[in-house]
């Protein structure tokens, strides 16, 4: 999953969260009303795993392009790409709340051009709009309720933020499962996102702008005025002293690197500490794609009837299993990475990634041997429709189910009466399907009967599980804390693009590897994409646990070894002690 910079809060500062805005609401008003931007960004990024399967079966020619799936699940990251690099740019020129309200009316305009959609390339279409807003929510609504709290509760205001994301994931998939019975299923599944884009919208517009922002433009008696509302009349003056100084060392930091985009980013990688930075940055956030969570969170369904779960309405049940632990996984990290530190936590959780992810490929190779053989006399039963590269295939009895499904064949499995009995390769048509069901059969496409299904959806499970409380939140706090403070911008940048693009490799070409190598060896694969992060992490990746910036700083100055203790951490340590 792809996440704004999460901002870690320990269990003191959601008490002090939860008194400050009991005294305080207009606080949680400011937050909760941004934080719907990623509430939104988590729906439209999971919502489309569940609506997949609909239009599939209402777009015929998208079921048949692989490539055509891929596309329509994957466009929202390519504008997401393209809305992260925008944002920053819409932030400092008009404003949080103004790119809160571009967001909301992308997030808006894409969800009824998806919901009228006549044809595929529309859905396209509006999910590239809907991919501007989240690529802009996820620069802005961190920013601004970082912006827009008091420094105490900052982390806790902006961690739930990253709660409203997972949120928004499972709510998505309820929402689907909601609608599976409903006529215009996809439709209502992916037009239903524009309610809370136009309640945001309505927000923002009696909201204020970011206190921080109109320091920098000059506005500091409207500045004053915000911060009056939010702080204790006798704490306002002390803050806005505290913004001055902190904007004037924004403003030199700028200086020293430069305004331009190009030329920050030369200095940084000509930077030693910075570089080895990015190495490490760069390095977790695109191990945290390649070891292939939104393959699960965007194909959560599709997998579910690989593994042997035909009907679409179990498939997306069984997805909630997934989206429920990694919304739980997010919130569990906060509790054990302070506790043991980030690099720890990350390479246990890679360690995991890889023993699940060898597991499926397994489960699902076992799935594909022990699939159903193919029986002439029940191929034979529904006439003259056996599928043709069964009928004139020169050794017919050794096929099975999975090879009916193959590409190459393009047909149906009708099972027989006996789940896992011979049963029917078919053409795969409409009549057909309603032919199979009709004689209380199970219709497959996708995916074979199989007993070993039930261990995927297990093994699927532990996978979230060991991923969303290391991998899923930890990459994104070494990047808030490993960069020298003046390149903090331009590295976080550089990662969240990296990671933005390796999301987009992964999500674009899913099913094509599936069809290529199979579910047993595209997990296979992704293990593999999983050892080499590990290898990275464990070579790069510095424990930063109670170090500050400058120690961070100070330590990557040297190439770093994870086989010599810094002399930051042995301080630290010591200190602790």
């Amino acid at each position: 999953m792809v996440e704004g910079a999460i901002s870690k809060a320990d269990k003191t500062e959601f008490t002090e969260c939860w008194n400050a805005v009991w005294r305080t609401p207009y606080i949680m008003k400011l937050a909760l009303s941004a934080g719907i931007g990623g509430f939104l960004f988590g729906y439209d990024t999971g919502v489309i795993s569940g609506a997949l399967l609909y239009i599939r079966e209402d777009f015929k020619e998208v079921d048949k392009k692989t490539w055509l799936q891929e596309t329509i699940v994957s466009m929202a990251v390519a504008g997401a790409i393209f809305g992260a690099a925008t944002g920053g740019w819409l932030n400092d020129t008009f404003g949080r709340k103004f790119s809160i309200l571009i967001a909301d009316v992308l997030f808006f305009a894409g969800a009824l051009v998806m919901a009228i959609a006549p044809v595929p390339w529309v859905i396209i279409i509006g999910r590239i709009f809907v991919g501007l807003g989240v690529g802009m929510a996820s620069m802005t609504a961190p920013l601004y309720i970082s912006e827009a709290s008091p420094h105490k509760i900052r982390g806790a205001l902006v961690s739930m933020n990253g709660f409203l994301i997972t949120g928004g994931q499972f709510l998505s998939y309820l929402i689907n499962l909601a609608f599976t019975d409903v006529k215009g299923t996809w439709r209502w599944m992916l037009g239903i996102a524009g309610l809370p884009a136009v309640i945001q919208f309505g927000l923002m517009l009696i909201l204020p702008e970011s206190p921080r922002w109109l320091y920098r433009k000059g506005k500091v008696d409207e500045s004053r005025d915000i911060l009056a509302k939010i702080y204790p009349a006798e704490e306002v003056e002390n803050e806005m002293l505290a913004m001055k100084k902190s904007v004037e060392e924004e403003k030199e930091i700028e200086g020293s690197i430069g305004s331009s985009t190009f030329t920050q980013i030369k200095k940084a990688f000509g930077n030693a500490a910075c570089r080895r930075a990015l190495y490490a940055g760069i390095g977790v956030q695109v191990a945290q794609q390649f070891v292939g969570i939104n393959t699960v969170m965007y194909y959560s369904p599709t997998i579910m009837q690989f593994a042997g779960f035909a009907s679409n309405r179990t498939a997306v049940a069984l997805s909630l299993i997934t989206s429920g632990l990694n919304a739980v996984g997010s919130i569990v990290s906060m509790a054990f990475v302070d506790k043991y530190g980030r690099r720890r936590l990350m390479i246990v959780s890679m360690v995991g990634i890889i023993s699940c992810l060898i597991v499926l490929s397994v489960v699902f190779f076992q799935a594909s041997v022990h699939a159903p053989k193919i029986s002439s006399v029940e191929s034979a039963h529904f006439g003259n429709n056996t599928c043709k590269a069964y009928a004139n295939a020169p050794n017919p009895s050794s096929w099975n189910c999975m090879k009916c499904l193959a590409k190459q064949a393009d047909c149906g499995f009708c099972s027989s009466t006996n789940l896992y009995a011979p049963g029917a390769c078919i053409a795969k048509t409409d009549a057909l399907q309603g032919a199979c069901k009709a004689e209380k059969r199970v219709w497959y496409t996708k995916g074979c009967p199989s007993k070993f299904g039930f261990l995927a959806v297990v093994f699927l499970g532990l996978y979230i599980i060991v991923y969303s409380p290391g991998m899923g939140t930890v990459p994104w706090i070494v990047n808030s804390e490993i960069y020298p403070l003046r390149f903090r911008g331009v590295g976080g940048g550089i990662a969240a693009v990296s990671n933005w693009t390796s999301n987009l490799i992964v999500s674009l070409t899913f099913l094509t590897l599936t069809e290529h190598l199979g579910s047993s060896g595209t997990f296979l694969l992704f293990a593999g994409f999983s050892f080499l992060g590990l290898i990275a992490i464990f070579f790069l990746v510095p424990e930063t646990k109670g170090l500050q910036f400058e120690e961070v700083e100070k330590m990557l100055q040297k190439t770093y070894s994870p086989f010599r203790k810094n002399i930051a951490t042995k301080e630290i340590s010591e200190h602790t002690k």
